[in-house]
């Protein structure tokens, strides 16, 4: 006699299911991250009148590679509205999760209104092309439209968007070679950190309810994945520089997103009843890693920065 196998929770399902989980980890993170004010990591002291004083390259005490990143660093955060409408879209707005989603945004805010009230004062970058930037970026409205609107898609994508955008902050600030900048973006990393601990802490809690779901959605998000700005004028110039200097390339995103989420901490290759449709997206999600794996090891040994690969999509600066 066949033994029927239950269908699938539908979405509605994984959220109810997974809302205690969201209620606890947001206890947590509020718990952790405690309060703080961008005003107080802006020196106010060194702002001069743009318009008696426009800004010219030489303000400017951030080396080129360094003025790139935190450039797109910024234009990435300026995004926020189109993250938060994915997350409601994929997530809701009620109980946990909408609460979860608001102060997510209000966090991430601040973090826009650092970056730019920093790099204005020091005269870091020039304040129309940040403008500039900003305004092409909210009207083209890059927004992650998570494949059958799984909230499954989600979890996984945002788990490795906070951790890639965590370090990309963390080594920006090593490249810029100025302490006030470091301190900013060490401490918008800090609240980064944090946010990826809540999605992973929701991707574990996914792999049990339903795994087989979730490795399809870590399917998916791992061999589509682009972070924010990848359609941007110059991006794939910028990313080439971000590359070079260690900021974001394909050996960070294998050895340090890739591998520690989906290896030691999801253990994707040690889940037990999965689906022969998860099962095969399993194996595929390996060889793409291995073949991340080459990619980024031929490119180290060529010393060339990591540009689009026909087989892989360029992980993001």
């Amino acid at each position: 006699m066949r033994m029927s196998v239950a269908p699938p929770p539908t979405p509605s399902d994984l959220l109810a299911e997974l809302e205690p989980y969201v209620a606890k980890a947001l206890d947590r993170h509020l718990s952790q991250t405690g309060d703080w004010f961008p005003h107080e990591f802006v020196p106010y002291e060194r702002g001069r009148n743009f318009v008696q004083e426009p800004w010219k390259p030489e303000d400017s005490d951030l080396p080129d590679v360094a003025q790139v990143a935190i450039e797109l660093n910024l234009l990435t955060e300026d995004n926020l509205p189109f993250y938060t409408l994915a997350l409601t879209d994929a997530f809701g707005r009620t109980e946990a999760w909408g609460e979860w989603t608001r102060r997510w945004t209000a966090e991430e805010g601040r973090h826009s209104i650092l970056l730019r009230d920093y790099l204005t004062v020091t005269r870091g970058v020039d304040p129309k092309r940040l403008e500039t930037g900003r305004m092409d970026m909210l009207q083209r409205g890059w927004y992650p439209e998570f494949p059958h609107l799984t909230p499954l898609d989600g979890v996984a994508y945002t788990t490795f968007q906070e951790l890639a955008t965590r370090i990309s902050h963390r080594n920006t600030g090593t490249v810029t070679q100025d302490e006030g900048a470091l301190r900013v973006l060490q401490r918008i990393a800090t609240d980064e950190n944090l946010h990826y601990l809540f999605y992973r802490d929701m991707g574990s809690a996914a792999l049990e309810i339903d795994p087989s779901g979730m490795m399809m959605a870590i399917h998916r998000q791992v061999t589509g994945f682009a972070m924010p700005g990848v359609d941007m004028p110059g991006f794939k110039d910028r990313a080439k520089l971000m590359a070079e200097a260690g900021v974001y390339n394909f050996r960070i995103h294998h050895d340090q997103i890739l591998e520690p989420v989906l290896l030691k901490h999801w253990r994707i290759d040690r889940l037990e009843g999965l689906t022969d449709e998860a099962a095969k997206a399993r194996e595929q999600v390996m060889t793409y890693m291995a073949k991340l794996d080459r990619v980024a090891s031929r490119l180290d040994e060529r010393s060339i920065p990591v540009g689009p690969e026909r087989e892989l999509q360029t992980p993001p600066g």
